[in-house]
């Protein structure tokens, strides 16, 4: 078969367009399985991706890093670890603080991110306000405009490590519903599959969001969808999560790019479509109940 596109075109498709896409999707079905994981351990329902802190310590990261004028790799990557750093710190204060440790972490969760979030606040403040401001700014906002194939080798490898015990543990999530006692009594030591679940999650989701900034509403609403279409069985909950999550994360960037002339940010674009189908599943749930 003849070539029937130019040089330019391979490269805005190979260079580009592929990256994004990929990147994109990589993205949607981290946060959608860490979303429901997450939702899974602590047994709660409006448990998300940054539930213990972990996009506020990225934040925090990317945002020094654009106030000491790094590279992208390097941005990505302290975004990455402040983000492990953040939800390091979570986990120590609630394994050592009294009371119920689920709840400690909660508790500390939200007093972490409460700090990083003010000292993101402070860089901001402190930055140029011609440059690293809109920088930072832009940033937190989320996008997948700078998507590069080294981004894609950067997260695939902490993406693979998290995604594989949670998909592997996927049923065992199934367990905790049921009590520590029936964990127990199954074989399962319920603190030691929090602790890797927690674990595993909070890799993929400082992997996604050192690469694609603050995107919110996704790890709590695909959860949800997906269990109005299959119900709560994480046998099947979590590869539907994964799969659905990289189909709505690729469709919200189409309509970033396409929507206006300008490209809209995917933070922005998420809250839009989420907020209000969340109100919808909150409704649905009571009309269900009456």
């Amino acid at each position: 078969m003849d070539k029937t596109w130019t040089n330019q075109m391979e490269a805005v498709v190979l260079n580009i367009r592929l990256p994004r896409i990929i990147l994109s999707c990589l993205v949607g079905s981290c946060l959608s399985v860490a979303g429901v994981s997450y939702q899974g351990v602590f047994q709660n329902p409006m448990a998300s991706p940054d539930l213990l802190g972990a996009t506020s310590g990225a934040a925090f990261g990317a945002a020094l890093a654009i106030l000491f004028g790094a590279s992208s790799v390097l941005i990505s990557a302290s975004a990455f670890l402040f983000s492990l750093t953040t939800v390091g710190v979570v986990f120590a204060i609630g394994r050592k603080a009294p009371g119920n440790p689920v709840v400690n972490l909660i508790l500390a969760g939200i007093m972490i991110s409460s700090l990083f979030t003010a000292g993101t606040s402070f860089i901001k403040l402190v930055a140029d306000p011609t440059n690293q401001l809109p920088s930072i700014t832009y940033w937190l906002m989320g996008s997948f405009s700078g998507a590069k194939q080294h981004e894609i080798i950067f997260v695939a490898v902490p993406m693979l490590m998290g995604m594989v015990p949670l998909m592997g543990m996927r049923w065992r999530l199934n367990l905790l519903a049921m009590g520590d006692e029936s964990c127990e009594s199954m074989g399962v030591n319920p603190d030691e599959m929090r602790l890797i679940v927690i674990l595993a999650s909070t890799i993929i989701t400082a992997a996604s969001v050192s690469v694609s900034g603050m995107i919110g509403w996704v790890g709590l609403v695909i959860p949800h969808l997906c269990r109005k279409v299959i119900g709560s069985d994480y046998k099947y909950l979590t590869p539907t999560c994964m799969i659905i999550g990289a189909i709505f994360m690729l469709g919200v960037d189409n309509i970033s790019r396409n929507l206006l002339e300008t490209e809209i940010p995917i933070g922005i674009l998420t809250a839009f479509i989420g907020a209000p189908f969340f109100i919808y599943l909150i409704f649905r749930r009571e009309d269900s109940q009456s």
